[in-house]
């Protein structure tokens, strides 16, 4: 009896060890490399199996491709690596403002990922991920060859995209669900433009919808991700008698001069003309332009955040940081982590129409208590960390509500690929 009571005991433990191995893809003393016990490769011409779905309270698991540092990191200037990641510079023309894509890498390349504050955890088992990540660089590629549109380095930007698309077509898990399962960063609003159309099932993280076509994006496969801010957090904003020390009621400093929504700018300027409290000043990004925009922000109660060339713009994560009260003026805007986050809790929203009416928004804003502004104030204070992007990355920060946003997209991910697997027409409803 004790003998098969030993037995079993062995067996029932060979078991656990094996279920654990192929659920999370380590393998012993830590490790994230192929094991013997991970789940086997399927037979040609049958479609792989899906990883069970995210399990309850642990981390995304997500299996990063390797790819040449061409697509990535080979784009930024040389400097002091951490876990062979350079730092990002701090150049305008590199415009930081749209390096999601670095920061999601990174927090996938910091060691110690797997403690309890990350949402995400790097497997290198393909076989265990839930999601796939594409740590190509696209804002930083039309950065740095298509800014200009026009200039004969695009054909770089464009030949980058063209090989990735390559890459990923061979991969058989990008095979086994034409990529619904890949997380693609592409920030910049001319992100990827030649082939985004090849790659529109994936997950995709974007600053808004405005140059996407509804067929290609939406916020029910896609994230918005915050801009990563250009002015400094305030850290010492402590206050005791913020609203008078705020002297200015409403501040704008930036570009004009905007396309499409943005042409509501140039309309301001001239309406919000002759108001002691109201600081409008054209501008551009420039180091002491910057300093200015972080001095007004701090000493404004409210600070204006109209639509730029597309709904977005970095200005409103500015004034997050900056603890002024957002005034949003956009009708087509998309928010990041609206999932978590009430943004009329600490922001305010006019439509374009009635943000031209001649003094009506003005009129409204002076109109506010004191005591209400001072909650939305307060509140600003305790959502901050939700919009820093920072290595090592830290609990609930910017890239860590984005691997929550992009976890919460992997049930509709596996019931679209689930049920066109046994539809026997195409989508007959």
């Amino acid at each position: 009896m004790i003998g098969k009571a030993v037995v079993s005991l062995v067996i029932f433990l060979v078991t656990v060890f094996i279920t654990y191995s192929m659920t999370t893809g380590r393998g012993g003393s830590g490790s994230t490399h192929f094991s013997f016990f991970s789940l086997p490769i399927p037979k040609p011409n049958h479609s792989p199996p899906l990883p069970l779905p995210c399990r309850s309270g642990s981390p995304l698991r997500v299996f990063m491709y390797d790819l040449p540092k061409r697509f990535n990191v080979g784009m930024l200037p040389p400097s002091n690596a951490t876990n062979n990641l350079p730092e990002w510079p701090h150049h305008p023309r590199l415009q930081q403002q749209h390096s999601v894509e670095y920061w999601m890498m990174a927090s996938l390349l910091y060691e110690n990922n797997v403690d309890d504050a990350q949402e995400a955890v790097r497997v290198l088992n393909p076989e265990a991920a839930d999601v796939f990540f594409v740590p190509f660089f696209s804002s930083l590629s039309f950065n740095t060859y298509g800014n200009n549109m026009t200039d004969p380095d695009t054909e770089f930007d464009r030949q980058l995209q063209v090989d990735i698309l390559e890459i990923l077509r061979k991969s058989k898990y990008w095979q086994r669900t034409s990529g619904r399962d890949h997380v693609i960063p592409m920030h910049h609003p001319n992100a990827f433009r030649f082939l985004r159309e090849e790659v529109n099932a994936s997950i995709l993280i974007v600053a808004d919808f405005a140059r996407f076509p509804r067929s290609m994006a939406s916020l029910q496969k896609d994230v918005v991700a915050p801009y990563k801010h250009v002015v400094e957090s305030f850290m010492d904003d402590d206050s005791s008698n913020p609203y008078k020390l705020r002297t200015t009621l409403l501040f704008f400093r930036g570009r004009t001069v905007r396309k499409s929504e943005g042409k509501v700018r140039r309309k301001l300027e001239k309406l919000l003309q002759g108001y002691e409290d109201v600081h409008f000043e054209a501008s551009y990004a420039t180091g002491e332009g910057i300093n200015a925009s972080t001095q007004g922000m701090r000493s404004s109660k409210f600070c204006l955040h109209p639509a730029g060339d597309t709904p977005s713009s970095n200005r409103l994560f500015d004034a997050i940081v900056s603890h002024c009260v957002p005034v949003i003026i956009s009708d087509h805007i998309e928010l990041p982590f609206e999932s978590e986050l009430d943004y009329t809790k600490f922001s305010l929203f006019f439509s374009i129409n009635d943000a031209l009416v001649p003094g009506y928004m003005v009129e409204h804003l002076r109109k506010i208590p004191e005591s209400e502004w001072l909650k939305m104030w307060a509140r600003l204070k305790e959502i901050t960390h939700h919009f820093e992007y920072q290595f090592p990355p830290k609990k609930d920060d910017a890239v860590n509500m984005l691997w929550r946003q992009v976890r919460n997209k992997v049930p509709g991910e596996r019931l679209v690929v689930n049920r066109n697997r046994r539809l026997t027409i195409p989508d007959w409803w």
